[in-house]
Parts: structure tokens; C-alpha cells; sequence
């Protein structure tokens, strides 16, 4: 079974503040530093740290090297990015003292995505491997149809929700990674255990794994559920939180771990993330995972 992830590259510019700035407020920054990043390529980078074998693709601009630069170095397969004239997307990122954030996104070459483009790389998979997607790159709709088509299994992490994702046929799904915010969104609820049970209804062949912040993460599949707290830490950076917990999440799957394993891993990595600033750099290594979760 291969994973690929078809996905955003974002160069991140990262700002911090002492709060959000609001509409009309002008307000001076106390740090500024520039990752990578793009829900894409951290939830690559996430699965490899987790020990998974993932292909990105998606598409860089002429600023773009340095995501080449970290495949190579985080154990990422590279060879279906591709560089087009232009910019890379990017983000502009504020941080604030009780480490939440505000993101400010441009899509740029990861909304350059074509047809052509995207049957030349699905070529290359089959029945049965993976397909990890986020709404931070074009033409979603058009890969869920082909990867159905193929046979390959769908993992749809729908963030940043918006329009485009009403044309995604969401039955096609295998696998939601979402959180609570996001499965309000599909469902049309507000509380949380109602979320959950409308989306185990509404796609009863899918796995459904919807995190709740504080509250941890709750999985559901054919009738089962299961639940993972979190554990707590101070929090630095929650930026790839969600991203961790995806990649996890799916080389858990890969892997053929049980359920309750893998949330429990899954949960222990995002923990350390949101202790780390940055996006690629807070993701830890499945060594120091397991390490913690023996402490």
C-alpha cells in the first residue's frame, strides 16, 4: 500500500503578536521567522516521520527549491512536485502569547493543479493505496473521481472549507480528518457529539476521526467508537497540530496498528508539536514518540 499525498507547499511567514491584530489596528510584531509549510507538505512530512512511505505532489514556483531540499532530507518522495513559473503559495501567520493563531493564505502555484497533470501522477498507484487530500490545492473534486475510479482509498482532510468542496463527492470518502469546526461545517451542528454521530451516519463506510482541541479526538467506523484525550503541555505553536495528528494518524493505518494505538500516537506526537514553533520543524520523529509515550 502507497500513500499519496497530492498537497499544498506554503512558504509561512510567521508573525509573533500579543493578539490577533483586529479590523482598523495597526500593531508591531515581536518575531518574525519564515518555515515551510502548507498542510500538504507537513502532513507528507508527518507521515515519513511516522515511518510511512509517501510520494507529495503538487506544485512549487520558481521560489520553491527549499520543499525539494526538505523531501530529500525528511524521507519524502519527490518526484511528482512540479515547478511552474510564478510563485510558490504562502501564508502569513500571527501567533499570539496564548499560542493561538490567524492564517492569511495565497494560494499560488498550488492552484495551478491540471488535468492532465493530475492523471499523468495517478497513473503511477492502483487499487488499494492511498490518496491523502486538503482543500489548500485545485481541482479536488476532479482527483476524488479518478482515485474512486482506480479503486484507491480517500483521505480527505477538508481544510480550509469552503464552496469548492460542495463539487467533492463526499460518499467517495474513506478516511475524514477533521476537526470540529470543519465537521460543522459539513454537517449543519454545533455540538460536538452531534457532529460526530451525523457524520458516522451520513457516511457509514468511511472512517470518521474528528479532534476537538482540548477534548482530545474521537474515531467511529461501522458502529465502533473510540476516543483519545490529549496530553497536556504548554503550548508554543499550534499551527501543525492537526497536520501531526493526520500523518500519524494514516502510517498508523499503513501499518495495520490497532485503533486504539494509533490515536494514542497520533495524540502523543501532536502533543509534542504544539511545543515547537514552526510547521515542518515541530513534526517529531516516531523514535521520539515512542520514547515519550514510555516515559
Amino acid at each position: 500500500m502507497k500513500v499519496l499525498n497530492i498537497g499544498s507547499m506554503n512558504l509561512d511567514y510567521v508573525y509573533r503578536v500579543d493578539h490577533i491584530v483586529q479590523p482598523g489596528e495597526t500593531i508591531s510584531s515581536e518575531g518574525m521567522n519564515i518555515f515551510l509549510g502548507g498542510k500538504g507538505i507537513n502532513q507528507s512530512i508527518a507521515l515519513a516521520k511516522a515511518g510511512a512511505e509517501v510520494y507529495h505532489g503538487g506544485m512549487i514556483g520558481e521560489d520553491g527549491e527549499a520543499f525539494l531540499d526538505a523531501c530529500k532530507e525528511y524521507g519524502v518522495h519527490s518526484r511528482y512536485i512540479c515547478r511552474i513559473e510564478g510563485k510558490t503559495g504562502h501564508t502569513i501567520i500571527q501567533i499570539d502569547k496564548e499560542a493561538q493563531n490567524c492564517i492569511l493564505l495565497y494560494g499560488g502555484a498550488n492552484q495551478k493543479l491540471t488535468h492532465e497533470y493530475i492523471d499523468g501522477v495517478l497513473s503511477h498507484f492502483q487499487d488499494g493505496d492511498i490518496l491523502l487530500l486538503q482543500n489548500e490545492v485545485n481541482d479536488i473534486a476532479y482527483m476524488v473521481d479518478q482515485a474512486y475510479e482506480k479503486g484507491m482509498q480517500i483521505a480527505l482532510n477538508p481544510s480550509p472549507f469552503d464552496d469548492r468542496l460542495k463539487d467533492v463527492d463526499m460518499d467517495k470518502i474513506s478516511i475524514f480528518l477533521l476537526n470540529e469546526i470543519e465537521g460543522g461545517q459539513i454537517t449543519g451542528l454545533t455540538d460536538p457529539e452531534e457532529i460526530f454521530e451525523e457524520m458516522c451516519r451520513r457516511f457509514p463506510k468511511a472512517k470518521i476521526v474528528l479532534t476537538l482541541g482540548k477534548d482530545g479526538a474521537v474515531y467511529g467506523e461501522q458502529g465502533k467508537r473510540y476516543e483519545q484525550p490529549i496530553f497536556p503541555v504548554q503550548a508554543v505553536d499550534t499551527t501543525a497540530a492537526g497536520d501531526t495528528f493526520t500523518g500519524y494518524f494514516l502510517a498508523g493505518l499503513v501499518e495495520g496498528m490497532p485503533i486504539e494505538k494509533i490515536l494514542e500516537m497520533s495524540a502523543k506526537a501532536s502533543s509534542i508539536a504544539v511545543t515547537r514553533e514552526g510547521a515542518v520543524p515541530s513534526i517529531p520523529y516516531r523514535k521520539e514518540v515512542q520514547e515519550a509515550l514510555q516515559q
